[in-house]
Parts: structure tokens; C-alpha cells; sequence
């Protein structure tokens, strides 16, 4: 299983360049490379479950404070398609 601590490391190694090109967007990071940078979290968390499943991963807002999750939490992106309700 892929660690976590190698997609923040190339974040941070990476962070002058994104935020001089990607200031605001969404990065999505995997086994420590960029894999895209998306207009918002959605976008991005729909690509990463797609490609990675359950991850790990590494989603974050260039330019942003950074926002841990715990453990556990799943994301599922909600659209008019939904039947679940929510």
C-alpha cells in the first residue's frame, strides 16, 4: 500500500510551482506525483475514487490551509442522478 507522507512530501516540494500556476484549484496527488489539478473538490475526488479507489490520495486546495479528515470518512459526490436521497 502506497503511503500518504510521499504525496504531502511532493505537495510541499511542488508547492511554489503549483501555486504559481494553480493558485486556487484542486491537486490531486498519487504515489507521489501530480496527477491533475481540477476547478473544484468534486472533480477532483470523482477522478481520484475512479482511478484509485480507496486510496490513498492526496486532494488539496493550492494556496489553502490544509484539512484532515479522519479515517473512515468516504466521499461520494451527490448529483440529480442520486436515488439515495441524500
Amino acid at each position: 500500500m502506497a503511503d500518504l507522507k510521499v504525496d504531502i512530501a511532493a505537495f510541499e516540494r511542488m508547492k511554489p510551482e503549483l501555486e504559481a500556476r494553480h493558485r486556487s484549484e484542486w491537486v490531486l496527488f498519487h504515489e507521489g506525483a501530480l496527477v491533475d489539478a481540477f476547478p473544484d473538490f468534486e472533480a477532483a475526488a470523482t477522478v481520484a475514487v475512479d482511478r484509485f479507489d480507496q486510496g490513498p490520495y492526496l486532494i488539496r486546495q493550492v494556496g489553502a490551509e490544509a484539512v484532515q479528515l479522519p479515517g473512515g470518512t468516504v466521499f461520494r459526490p451527490s448529483h440529480s442522478l442520486d436515488t439515495s436521497g441524500l
